[in-house]
């Protein structure tokens, strides 16, 4: 099933576009990662499809039954984020908070989910620590938890990996490939990890000089005819719904 398709799609703030031209769709058990560099628009991609701010043009469409709000949220984390005085069980649980409605207080439905989240992301035995007492993996389990909670259909990650150590960045990589596999959850990564994009994503958006969307197979080939990382001098190619490319 298809989650999210986006057609056209320019993105920006108050009616300046960063990036325009944007067409990719992410279906159940997709992989992609968004690639390109610093200042390229990925970051606002992310926060339009999350309906955080609105598209300056072209569309997003939802799957049947699937909204934005039912999206799974990583941001970036800042220093004061890491640092955090709530117990994890407290952090994972309020990723419950979108699927309450006006209710005030967690329900037996909220903490189910928690738990399973926990035990999904193999932190059950910290659920009474606190927080910022935690390793950098851990706390991004945690955060994978706490989106979770929101959605086991997709999940986005605003360049998860940042200002962790190579071991714990390995950890997390595997902790997502093994969530895109045994769950089906669909992960959407914005990274500047290429050689992880590679590995585990089973679709490349690129956004930068060109746009490129698809197969990370597909991105591999359009590579290797270009002058290295990020398809500067990659000739412009058609395709359909699965590989699309275009000059911004």
């Amino acid at each position: 099933m298809e989650l999210i398709t986006c057609e056209k799609l320019s993105v920006g703030y108050e009616g300046k576009r960063i990036v325009s031209g944007i067409d990719f769709c992410v279906c159940d058990g997709d992989y992609l990662c968004i690639l390109g560099p610093n200042g390229a628009g990925k970051t606002t991609l992310m926060k339009t499809l999350l309906g955080l701010i609105p598209p300056v043009a072209g569309r997003i469409s939802y799957g049947e039954g699937f909204s934005a709000r039912q999206i799974g949220y990583l941001p970036q984390q800042s220093l004061v984020q890491r640092d955090f005085p709530a117990s994890v069980k407290e952090i994972v649980l309020s990723g419950c908070t979108g699927r309450m409605g006006m209710r005030m207080f967690y329900g037996k439905e909220e903490k189910n989910r928690a738990e399973s989240a926990m035990a999904a992301l193999a932190i059950s035995s910290l659920k009474n620590r606190c927080y910022r007492e935690l390793s950098g993996g851990q706390q991004q389990r945690v955060l994978i938890a706490r989106a979770l909670c929101a959605t086991e259909k997709l999940i986005l990650l605003d360049e998860p990996a940042s200002g962790l150590d190579p071991g714990a960045t390995d950890e997390l990589y595997k902790t997502l490939a093994e969530l895109n596999r045994s769950n089906g959850t669909a992960i959407i990564m914005i990274s500047h990890d290429i050689a992880a994009a590679r590995r585990y994503a089973s679709h490349i958006l690129y956004i930068g000089d060109n746009l490129f969307f698809g197969s990370a197979s597909e991105y591999a080939a359009l590579e290797s005819l270009s002058e290295g990382p990020g398809l500067q001098t990659a000739g412009s190619v058609s395709s359909t719904h699965k590989g699309v490319k275009r000059n911004v």
